[in-house]
């Protein structure tokens, strides 16, 4: 790997918030979901991150991305018409505060860097005013 400057940390940074806020979207988006088996039932997705390390500076990548260990629910509902001969359904493995919560993280953590990417730029512009 190359020389990293800060440019290139935070948008890496960036980058990986913006994995782990689509993740998110997709959980929410499947949440309260019904589906006739537990196997077939949707499971979070959670991404994996990875330090990078280049000189001084460390910044993170996505490795993958993972389907999380909770189990779906099972719950009755027999008029549902996609439910099972005993009438039941199963849930998506979706714990919704946990994610909107994740989101907030997702969010702050993004904006962060956004702030680091401003005070950079700003900084390189006060330095190139004052020569």
């Amino acid at each position: 790997m190359g020389s990293m400057n800060v440019f290139d940390v935070a948008g890496r940074a960036m980058s990986a918030q913006m994995v782990r806020l689509n993740a998110t979207a997709s959980n929410l988006a499947n949440a309260r979901t019904d589906y006739s088996s537990k196997d077939e039932a949707f499971r979070s997705m959670k991404p994996v991150f990875r330090s990078v390390v280049d000189g001084n500076l460390a910044t993170v990548d996505v490795e993958r991305v993972v389907k999380t260990d909770a189990e779906p629910q099972k719950r009755y509902d027999p008029s549902n018409p996609i439910a099972d001969k005993e009438g039941f359904v199963w849930e998506a493995a979706v714990d919704e505060t946990a994610e909107l919560i994740d989101m907030l993280e997702t969010a702050r953590n993004y904006q962060n860097n956004v702030q680091v990417l401003q005070t950079a730029k700003s900084l390189i512009l006060a330095t190139i005013r004052n020569q």
